[in-house]
């Protein structure tokens, strides 16, 4: 029997059929009373004049769930789903039906999808056990991430890759011209807001990092993050290109979204010439609809981008269209290089932490070394180094340190990985830069003298 309260509701709806409103509102009311049979009776009777209605879909669905009647909530959802792929609460539902069935890698899928089109429907109750479904991963700190204090539960953040970095610009050895722009760029103007904003300076902006690959790019985006205490949220091709017509533009706006919804948020785009490659050079206007949803938000058309910080990295910047190099766009672009004497130093010390070490080991002079080795290659060398002390210590049968001769021996076999790069970007620096856009590749190369 209905409660008292709804009965004058429910009467209402017996003169008014048709008002769809009030349907979906006394549904909503009867489940939250516990009332599900009389709540599938009404969307039932609903249904029957407005088959394709969504809302009242959905509430028969999670009636259905309630009593128990999962696989007749399964048809509902899954045929609301077919019709409505980019509703939030469906995937929900999805996600909870999924779960209910002992389905948990579906369910996380599920749960995942339904974040990403509205990160307002988190759940911590049933991300937590998901999360307590999900195999055994090896621990960040294993791997040099967070430490046993990090955040658990398959939450927001886990699901999306929105990170809080521990890593700060003191983590970063050497590249002080990039961190000093950096922070003219980023970081300044959230620490001092009035001072920018008297000149008319909001918060935000766009700053392109480009050079060879494995000297730290993505590292140093994710150290700007640390730096002012801001979420992270790293982006590949992957979360955003889809097969299906619209749906990679829906996905870039909504990992936007996120962005703002998180601010302050470094947005860092990994490889961004492959989203933002020039439209001359591309045959399909798929493409090209991507690239003008890229510039459509970096111009924060549709929601203000203040508070949002965005980096995008990529090995080749001619590539990119000329549209984001304009003002307000990724209007900063900087190089990035193999890291100094110094900094090599400081990254061989990172990679041989932990490590059993013989005690005439001396980072700085094996660095010394290691001129044009970018981040990527001192990993190389320093993998050399182990490879030999471990067949040294299963032969030994105990573990032994290793000596400076193995990390020099290591250097002799690992070579510059960036001169390729190098030779490509000189070519581009010499006969296609205009407006001097790559004269700081001609300085690091000596061809050009620093302010020529």
């Amino acid at each position: 029997m209905p409660d008292a309260t709804l009965q004058p509701l429910l009467d209402a709806l017996q003169f008014s059929p048709d008002n769809l409103p009030l349907r979906q509102h006394v549904g909503g009311l009867l489940r939250q009373a516990g009332q599900h049979q009389q709540a599938e009776d009404l969307y039932r009777e609903g249904l029957r004049h407005h088959p394709t209605d969504s809302a009242l879909q959905l509430g028969l669905a999670e009636a259905y769930l309630a009593l128990g009647k999962t696989s007749a909530a399964f048809v509902v959802v899954e045929e609301l789903l077919a019709q409505h792929d980019d509703s939030g609460p469906a995937h929900l539902l999805h996600a909870r039906l999924l779960h209910a069935t002992q389905q948990p890698d579906a369910a996380r899928e599920a749960y995942a999808q339904a974040l990403r089109l509205d990160a307002s429907l988190a759940d911590p109750a049933l991300g937590q056990e998901l999360q307590a479904s999900a195999p055994r991963r090896v621990p960040a700190s294993a791997t040099g991430g967070p430490g046993p204090d990090e955040p658990k539960g398959l939450d927001q953040a886990s699901l999306l890759g929105l990170e809080k970095p521990r890593i700060n610009f003191a983590d970063v050895g050497g590249m002080e011209a990039v961190k000093e722009e950096i922070k003219l760029k980023i970081i300044h103007p959230l620490h001092f807001p009035d001072l920018y904003k008297a000149y008319g300076k909001a918060s935000g902006g766009g700053l392109l990092l480009y050079g060879p690959p494995g000297c730290g790019k993505t590292y140093l985006a994710r150290a700007t993050a640390g730096e002012v205490q801001a979420s992270f949220l790293s982006v590949g091709i992957a979360e955003i290109l889809d097969m299906w017509l619209g749906n990679s533009e829906k996905n870039l706006h909504q990992l936007f979204e996120l962005a703002r919804a998180q601010a302050p948020c470094v947005l860092f785009f990994d490889e961004v010439d492959a989203l933002a490659a020039n439209r001359h050079d591309l045959r399909q206007s798929a493409g090209r609809t991507v690239i003008n949803q890229f510039l459509e938000e970096l111009d924060g058309v549709s929601a203000s981008n203040e508070g949002v910080l965005i980096m995008a990295a990529t090995n080749a910047p001619w590539h990119l269209d000329p549209a984001f190099r304009r003002p307000g766009r990724f209007d900063k672009i900087v190089l990035v290089t193999p890291p100094d004497e110094a900094a090599r130093a400081s990254i061989l010390e990172i990679l041989l932490k932990g490590k059993p070490l013989a005690p005439g080991v001396n980072a700085a002079a094996v660095a010394a070394r290691t001129a044009g080795l970018s981040g990527a290659d001192l990993t190389a060398v320093v993998d050399a180094a182990v490879d030999v002390r471990l067949r040294e210590s299963m032969r030994a049968g105990r573990p032994l340190p290793i000596e400076q001769n193995d990390l020099l021996n290591g250097v002799q076999q690992v070579k510059p990985s960036t001169k390729e790069w190098f030779a490509t970007a000189r070519n581009y620096a010499l006969y296609a830069n205009e407006g001097g856009l790559y004269d700081e590749i001609l300085v690091y190369l000596g061809v050009k003298k620093p302010g020529a």
